[in-house]
């Protein structure tokens, strides 16, 4: 370590993990995007609030850029260093500090996995209900930092509505406590909403207070095999309307082929082209019928055409296994992946059009279709062929994507549901946000943050 600017922090801060070894600088200094070569000044592993405070204060006399580092399993290179930033990973603040038995509340350090935080919620006969795929590798704080959403949002909705309080060591290394856990409190602007969702550019959290819930009731996994697009929301509503749903997700026969290649089970003697997996509250007999009747009045309308309901947990985590394994399934295709969002309402109407603007947009191109239908969000994965360079094939998705953020703009849509918008998106927030609130917040921006050093680049340019 001969960079005068790192001696220095190691001798402002002696107890701080440093490493600039040539592979903890690509490990950490991306994320699951591979759009960027990788390239920060070092990597920083704190395990106090204390370090995390010495390293801000150090880089604001170095001018020295941070960029705040979770569980890395981001899709907008929100987490990317590719320009000489130092790398705060908070992998080592992975701990439950407190249970309040009273407020329900479990208070972690922000890196602690969204794994062990179920797990530790559990410990107490309770329950943090944000779940998705990646729970076992990202972190809480990431999941704040995005505003993350996941597989139960049509039960529970986002990070967002669990988050009691936040510790924020903002950019000029002072510790902000946001909101200390109240349930009410009309007193002014309320910072931890504004931190959470703002991908590390307004501050680093280390901390976060979340309320926790009652376990999840008895539920049962149902898999469709639908016939066509047009029919998926008609599927929904049909569910919706008989079930207390717990989750609803959609996916394709394109995507199937790449899971079940990757180790799942295929339940069905056929292949169809649309499928849904939805888990719903099931307690008794009574509950059993209704789903029966549910499905059977679809098969009755021609929207279903198969199906089939778990009988244990482990059918019920293979039925799962053909949805959450996608992403890791096609990762080896270095999928061009977009994340969008519309009312649910608007949904039909969408999906119509964009199904068309892919379809002629992508000839030759494999898309793999995904996504939360029951709020929303749709994903959009565009495979790389092999025969494609990267940089033809990055050209044709983002002229693509240009299109689909001028229908995601007349839908009153978001052109990142639930990854955030970090590198990989700034250049289509205008389709989202209008340029009156673009300008507002990179105000907000410039007063956390005036010398421009936390997370810079990621959201808009300064």
């Amino acid at each position: 370590m001969t960079d005068p600017r790192l001696e220095s922090l190691q001798h402002a801060c002696p107890t701080l993990r440093l490493t600039t070894e040539p592979s903890d600088l690509e490990h950490y200094g991306r994320d699951w995007t591979r759009r960027w070569t990788p390239a920060p000044l070092a990597i920083a592993l704190p395990a106090t609030v204390e370090e995390v405070q010495a390293a801000v204060r150090w880089a604001n006399t170095q001018g020295v850029a941070i960029v705040p580092s979770g569980g890395r399993t981001g899709l907008s290179g929100g987490a990317v260093a590719a320009n000489g930033e130092l790398v705060l990973s908070l992998e080592r603040m992975n701990k439950a500090l407190a249970f309040d038995a009273v407020d329900r509340t479990l208070t972690v350090q922000a890196g602690m996995p969204l794994e062990a935080v179920h797990n530790a919620a559990g410990e107490h006969g309770l329950s943090y209900p944000v779940d998705f795929a990646a729970r076992g590798s990202c972190s809480i704080g990431g999941n704040i930092a995005t505003n993350a959403g996941g597989i139960r949002v049509i039960r529970y909705g986002n990070t967002r509505e669990w988050i009691a309080g936040l510790k924020v060591v903002a950019a000029n290394g002072e510790l902000l406590e946001l909101n200390k856990g109240l349930i009410k409190n009309s007193s002014g602007y309320d910072f931890r909403q504004l931190m959470i969702g703002s991908e590390g550019t307004l501050g680093i959290v280390v901390e976060a207070t979340l309320k926790l819930t009652d376990p999840p009731p008895a539920t049962r996994v149902m898999l469709l095999a639908l016939p066509s697009f047009e029919v998926l929301m008609q599927v929904f509503a049909a569910f919706r309307e008989r079930l207390p749903l717990e989750a609803f997700e959609f996916f394709t026969d394109r995507a199937v082929n790449h899971v079940t290649a990757h180790g799942a089970q295929y339940p069905f003697d056929a292949r169809h082209p649309y499928y849904v997996v939805t888990e719903y509250a099931c307690r008794d007999e009574a509950g059993e019928a209704v789903a029966m009747a549910a499905f059977e009045h679809c098969m009755e309308q021609g929207w279903v055409l198969d199906g089939v309901i778990s009988t244990s947990e482990a059918q019920a985590r293979q039925l799962w296994r053909l949805r959450e394994g996608i992403t890791e399934a096609v990762a080896r295709y270095t999928p061009y992946k977009n994340d969008v969002s519309v009312r649910i309402s608007a949904m039909p109407a969408f999906l119509a059009e964009t199904q068309a603007l892919i379809g002629e947009a992508y000839p030759h191109f494999e898309v793999v279709w995904f996504g939360h239908i029951g709020d929303g969000n749709l994903h959009i994965n565009v495979l790389k062929p092999d025969a494609s360079s990267d940089a033809e094939f990055l050209a044709q998705c983002e002229h693509v994507t240009r299109l689909l953020a001028q229908v995601l703009q007349r839908f009153d849509g978001s052109i990142s549901a639930e990854h955030g918008i970090g590198l990989v998106k700034k250049a289509y927030l205008s389709s989202t946000r209008s340029p009156a609130e673009i300008a507002f917040m990179r105000a907000v921006k410039h007063a956390f943050d005036p010398a421009g050093l936390m997370n810079p680049g990621k959201l808009f340019d300064a």
